[in-house]
């Protein structure tokens, strides 16, 4: 199997702005977020289309990842990325609805596994690991720093 689709939605109650805006600053995303990202480059910027180069942190590794990402103005981001040292790329959509409880994300990311010998190991651990991983180092977190000035 060459390509995986990871998917989940999660509530967290605040504004669908107040997520959006800390969401797509992704230069300050490393500091937020330390599991997931070490930095982030803004390369070039076209109104809300942007060229980014990442370090990121999964499996206990560091890669880099070149970021081709469209800002959707109150709604999230979609982006295709390409981890060259790992060997993967991806469609990824970050996406943000309002919710009774605040905001729902909607989160998917496709997943393309071009080293063949990757694909053996990375599937059951892409599926099992990375969005629980993603979970706890990205939602709990954004949860962290929102809920606490927006309780409900």
């Amino acid at each position: 199997m060459k390509e995986i689709t990871l998917h989940n939605q999660w509530v967290i109650k605040a504004p669908v702005d107040d997520v959006f805006k800390i969401m797509t600053d992704f230069e300050k995303l490393p500091e937020r977020f330390p599991k997931v990202a070490e930095s982030i480059r803004i390369n070039k910027q076209e109104g809300n289309y942007l060229d980014m180069e990442a370090t990121v942190k999964s499996f206990g590794k560091k890669f880099k990842v070149k970021m081709k990402t469209q800002i959707l103005p109150g709604k999230g981001y979609v982006s295709d990325n390409d981890s060259y040292q790992f060997g993967t790329s991806g469609h990824e959509e970050f996406l943000l609805s309002p919710h009774t409880q605040g905001t729902l994300i909607d989160y998917t990311y496709q997943v393309t596994i071009h080293k063949r010998w990757l694909r053996i190991v990375a599937v059951p651990l892409l599926r099992w690991y990375s969005m629980k991983f993603w979970e706890k180092a990205v939602i709990d977190q954004l949860k962290k720093i929102l809920e606490k000035h927006n309780p409900a």
